[in-house]
């Protein structure tokens, strides 16, 4: 495996670095972005994944999140893959949509041509980048945990929930919680993975808990000024969800948020604290 670095800049005492390899899974180059804490020769940390939304690259959440202070003072390595394939030749909306294609990879395996070659994110960043990180960065693979935004707030939840014993903990920004229910999720399952909604269900994090997946607890916070609240991001239906199968959610509504870089910064330390309180029980 090369590893190309593409940047690398002092940071609270630690390294934030951008890398670029060649994926087996996508077929194409990917880019990431790893930021490793201070810390002595030879220490494993926890690292914390953070999966972006629709439009994202790695570079939205390095360049705005916010959470190198809280991951320096916590020792956490926080990775930060793309959320879809780049390159020449990769498929892409026909008519230049946000939500479908390009930048809108849905942390899935596509299985529906032109698709299936190169948008099979889920295994991506859930086989091949952590094998990738730790064999190039100082992490502890006992010592996992996930957060994400929007679309990144869907593969997170769906990630924890299909590997409970792998990720300590979970959290979610104004998280696409049941994409088989919602115009964003439609359109993307149905592009990627065909028609039969049955497919649909081990990505859809409302579904995996109805059809018995568990985890330890969750963290979700969502901007109750969010204009994808009541249409895309629906909540209301993961509250419900977790209550049935007594899965402890701790739900915020933020007043005043937003769907921004402003609201997950603001609550990006909250999240890190409490990752962090789990990773190192």
């Amino acid at each position: 495996m090369t590893l190309t670095t593409v940047s690398q800049n002092r940071s609270h005492g630690g390294v934030q670095g951008v890398y670029r390899h060649a994926s087996h899974e996508t077929g194409t180059d990917m880019t990431f972005s790893v930021y490793v804490p201070p810390h002595e020769a030879g220490t494993k940390l926890p690292v914390v994944w953070y999966l972006s939304g629709l439009t994202c690259t790695h570079a939205n959440v390095t360049e705005k999140g916010e959470f190198r202070a809280a991951c320096a003072e916590l020792g956490l390595v926080f990775v930060a893959p793309d959320t879809s394939p780049r390159g020449e030749g990769v498929p892409g909306d026909a008519n230049g949509a946000y939500d479908f294609g390009l930048g809108a990879g849905f942390y899935v395996d596509a299985t529906q041509e032109p698709f299936a070659r190169n948008y099979r994110m889920w295994s991506y960043v859930t086989e091949e980048l952590p094998s990738v990180v730790a064999a190039n960065f100082p992490v502890d693979p006992r010592r996992q945990s996930v957060m994400g935004h929007s679309m990144g707030g869907h593969g997170a939840l769906t990630v924890a929930l299909r590997n409970p014993d792998r990720y300590r903990a979970a959290s979610a920004f104004s998280p696409i919680v049941a994409p088989s229910q919602v115009p964003w999720g439609i359109k993307a399952l149905g592009g990627y993975l065909g028609s039969n909604k049955d497919d649909w269900r081990k990505h859809d994090a409302v579904a995996l808990i109805e059809d018995g997946a568990k985890f330890s607890d969750l963290l979700v916070d969502c901007g109750d000024a969010d204009q994808f609240l009541a249409e895309q991001l629906r909540p209301e239906l993961l509250q419900a969800a977790c209550t049935k199968a007594n899965i402890p959610l701790l739900l915020r509504r933020q007043e005043g948020y937003d769907h921004s870089y402003y609201f997950i910064s603001t609550f990006m330390c909250d999240h890190l604290r409490w990752h962090a309180a789990r990773l190192n029980d």
